[in-house]
């Protein structure tokens, strides 16, 4: 039992031999291989390179395992490596700037050679300047259709006489055009339709007494920049307190003309003529009362300070045009129930006088009219002949004395059921 304890000692001590000799041979293994990389430095690097190609995966473990087992160390070569990083780019830069100073300073002390030099490289390479306008077009098209556009809009005549000028230089191609357009069925016959629809129109409107339709040409550019203007009206953040003002301001203005228009018509008549007393110019009493019922309307309405002189001005013309409406139904309800009123006093007068003027139409061979008709007739004329007003343009116009009998009419016919109901033309 004694030699245990030596027995434990030799154990120790060939264990802590054997410990040093791994750590020897690891030395000598890592002399081996740096003396290795040392003597084939140029074979080296391509064989450590297809190994990490060969085993990608090997790598990226061995990277993670080296990081995990030295984190410091990791993050103190990635400090190293980004200061590395940004003081090279820091140089190129630098270097860049110098270089592209110098040049610019070189081209503006030389600008013959600088347009020498561009000329003969588009002169040798026209295939590329070719491709480079091509692909600028191709990534600018939408700027450069706007720009031309632009350049179009504002030369409007010279865009006229190039136009001219082509069709001119072009009048088979013209021609073509239009024969290609014909050729389709359905934009002929749309072409057709819409000139019989015009040519209607202009016939109902003669029929009518009314002048022809007017319609202005426009060409495209006014049209972008009438879209332009309203585009920039409708999106104005401010829109809609200008139109609920100029509404409020236009509606007051309207009650305020049709309530008291006559008494305000009879101040300014009388402003006008104080006017001229004094030698001051004469000028239009209407338009003395509209100035005068707006300043009055704007004093009274909340607010009007987004109103410009031209909405008050339209706010005018639509109270002028309510006014106008107001007073012709007033005038005609007026003469309606002026005409009616003499009827009903005179009915027997006036239906022997329709039947005097039957007779004499058969005598004469035109058809006979109906009674009714005759006596509203004969009553408006009487009425007429006892007022200041007088049938024509400065009197009561035909349409209203037209509306006049067809209102009345009906009215007529329930006072007299035995009085046949003919559909005979209103027509004189």
């Amino acid at each position: 039992m004694a030699d245990a304890p030596n027995d434990g000692e030799r154990r120790a001590d060939q264990k802590e031999r054997s410990g040093d000799g791994q750590l020897d041979d690891r030395e000598r293994i890592r002399e081996r291989r740096r003396l290795y990389r040392q003597d084939h430095s140029d074979q080296h690097p391509a064989s450590t390179r297809r190994w990490k190609e060969a085993h990608p995966e090997r790598v990226r473990e061995l990277n993670r395992r080296w990081k995990a087992e030295n984190l410091e160390r990791s993050r103190e070569l990635n400090r190293e490596s980004m200061r590395r990083t940004t003081a090279r780019k820091r140089q190129l830069a630098d270097k860049r700037r110098r270089v592209n100073d110098a040049s610019r300073r070189w081209k503006a002390a030389h600008p013959d050679h600088v347009r020498d030099y561009h000329r003969r490289w588009a002169a040798a390479n026209s295939d590329k300047v070719d491709e480079y306008y091509r692909r600028y077009r191709i990534a600018h098209r939408e700027e450069l259709n706007a720009r031309a556009t632009a350049w179009r809009d504002s030369a409007p005549e010279k865009m006229k006489h190039a136009r001219k000028a082509w069709a001119d230089r072009n009048k088979e191609r013209t021609a073509e055009i239009q024969r290609k357009r014909r050729s389709d069925p359905d934009k002929y016959r749309a072409d057709l339709d819409k000139n019989a629809a015009a040519a209607r129109l202009r016939k109902r409107l003669v029929r009518a007494g009314l002048p022809p339709k007017r319609v202005h040409p426009s060409t495209a550019g006014e049209r972008r920049a009438n879209d332009q203007t309203a585009s920039d009206y409708f999106t104005d953040p401010a829109l809609p307190e200008r139109l609920r003002q100029f509404t409020a301001f236009t509606a007051t203005l309207t009650d305020e003309v049709i309530a008291h228009g006559d008494r305000m018509l009879e101040f300014a008549e009388a402003f006008v003529a104080m006017r001229v007393r004094i030698g001051l110019p004469a000028v239009d009493a209407e338009q003395v009362m509209y100035a005068r019922a707006a300043q009055v309307v704007a004093e009274r309405v909340r607010r009007v300070d987004f109103l410009t002189s031209r909405e008050i001005a339209a706010a005018i013309r639509s109270a002028k045009s309510a006014a106008a409406i107001v007073a012709r139904e007033r005038r005609l309800d007026e003469i309606k129930a002026a005409v009616k009123a003499h009827i009903q006093r005179h009915s027997a007068r006036l239906r022997a006088d329709a039947d005097l003027e039957n007779a004499v139409r058969a005598r004469r061979g035109a058809p006979k009219l109906l009674t009714d008709l005759l006596v509203v007739r004969c009553a408006l004329d009487e009425m007429l002949e006892t007022s200041s007003s007088k049938r024509g343009p400065d009197g009561v116009s035909q349409r209203v004395a037209n509306q006049v009998e067809r209102a009345l009419l009906p009215s007529l016919a329930r006072l007299s059921p035995g009085q046949p109901s003919g559909r005979e033309s209103f027509g004189r």
